[in-house]
């Protein structure tokens, strides 16, 4: 079922943290809450609901006969951790030398998959590679296993209980149960995070139902497993409803332009004095870009339609210039060559692991030394830095935190 146009940014990512992808998952699970009374009778009374949508009487007494609320999603909704990072910060976080290594051996092993979305979509790797890095760490089994929940209990709960966007809830949860219908999963597999979204690139059940393709012809359509469905289907998304433009790039640092404004051509927006950062020429002078200044004093950038084609699947400009950016790092471009003001470099992976460890042994519990920052190692770099008076408490792990690691807190 189609939903309308209001509802698409909720039906990608629906009440997920704007830009946060799986690396914000990586927290301690919450204990389940019980269920209030009422909703064995809503339940029963759902059925008539999905029968009416074309789910068969055995597909929703196999996933819904026994199934009970998973009523931590409330909780998750309402204490959403919060870091209140400024850019770079954000951008050092998802722009990692964990995902950069990774990202580098992930396009190794998927060199031919990536050719043929190139030829099929014209979507760039780069692009893609980095929401599947940001979205499921490049599809790591061990963030499905570790920090993935099974979907229904929480859709369940949502559909019944969740008052704001209740009549979403409920198209999702039907949604999920016509994947069932169709034979593309079952239940046990269908597990994402607490809000539904699943998979490689992190789909919820409309974009799986509605833009996912059978893209390596096993006969059904899947956002687990190989990533050739998610990955192929991700391009058909940014192609569909974010209206990407072939053979384009993303855009491009830039520097001079002053107070400009609007779209123009970069052959119009060199003639009034902007040129790239790198020195390069802009190799499409008659594309369209706008300029863009996150921050004063920082680097500027002209963005053509594929940045907002990244932003359409997560409405933040952050997040989509961290994919962007993470993209082009993938491929061996330097870091921005202008800095944000009072941005500091970011720490390497065995720095990302040292800072860990030595949390780890001062009590503060990361969750883990992998060298990936979620929100437990997030936790504990705010925790440490409470304790230890290093202002301000925002919970990023720099180089500032490390050194003060390393003088013993």
């Amino acid at each position: 079922m189609k939903q309308p146009d209001s509802q698409k940014m909720l039906t990608r990512r629906a009440l997920l943290q704007a830009g946060l992808g799986v690396s914000a998952l990586l927290a301690s699970p919450l204990p389940a809450l019980a269920a209030p009374p009422g909703f064995d009778q809503w339940r029963d009374s759902f059925r008539a609901r999905a029968l009416a949508k074309g789910i068969s009487d055995a597909t929703y007494t196999r996933v819904m006969g026994r199934i009970e609320p998973d009523m931590s999603v409330f909780r998750q909704m309402q204490k959403q951790p919060e870091f209140h990072e400024q850019i770079w910060q954000y951008i050092n976080r998802r722009v990692s030398d964990w995902r950069l290594i990774n990202g580098k051996e992930a396009l190794r092993k998927n060199e031919a998959l990536f050719t043929r979305i190139e030829q099929d979509f014209g979507v760039e790797r780069g692009t893609l590679l980095a929401l599947w890095g940001v979205e499921s760490a490049y599809g790591d089994p061990l963030v499905q296993q570790n920090h993935m929940k099974p979907v229904f209990p929480s859709l369940s709960a949502l559909a019944w209980n969740e008052p704001r966007r209740k009549t979403y809830w409920e198209t999702e949860l039907i949604n999920a149960l016509k994947i069932v219908e169709r034979g593309w999963s079952t239940p046990e597999e269908m597990r994402g995070s607490w809000a539904g979204a699943m998979g490689h690139t992190q789909w919820m059940p409309e974009v799986w139902l509605n833009v996912g393709m059978d893209y390596d012809k096993d006969g059904r359509v899947s956002p687990f497993g190989k990533p050739d469905d998610a990955l192929g289907s991700s391009a058909r998304y940014l192609v569909n409803r974010g209206k990407y433009h072939r053979g384009e790039h993303w855009g491009y640092e830039v520097r001079g332009g002053g107070t400009a404004s609007g779209s123009r051509t970069y052959a119009a927006w060199a003639s009034a004095g902007v040129t790239r950062a790198d020195g390069k020429p802009f190799p499409q002078p008659n594309a369209s870009a706008q300029m863009w200044v996150p921050v004063s004093g920082g680097p500027s950038f002209l963005l053509g339609p594929n940045f907002y084609s990244v932003k359409s699947y997560n409405p933040s400009m952050n997040y989509a210039l961290a994919i962007c950016h993470l993209g082009d790092r993938i491929q061996g471009a330097p870091p921005f060559i202008n800095p944000f003001p009072g941005s500091e470099r970011a720490l390497t992976l065995p720095e990302v692991q040292e800072m860990q460890t030595r949390l780890t042994k001062a009590g503060f519990d990361t969750g883990g030394t992998d060298g990936r920052v979620g929100n437990d190692t997030m936790k504990a770099v705010r925790d440490f830095q409470t304790k230890t008076g290093l202002l301000p408490a925002d919970g990023y792990g720099g180089l500032k935190v490390l050194a003060r690691l390393r003088q013993g807190g």
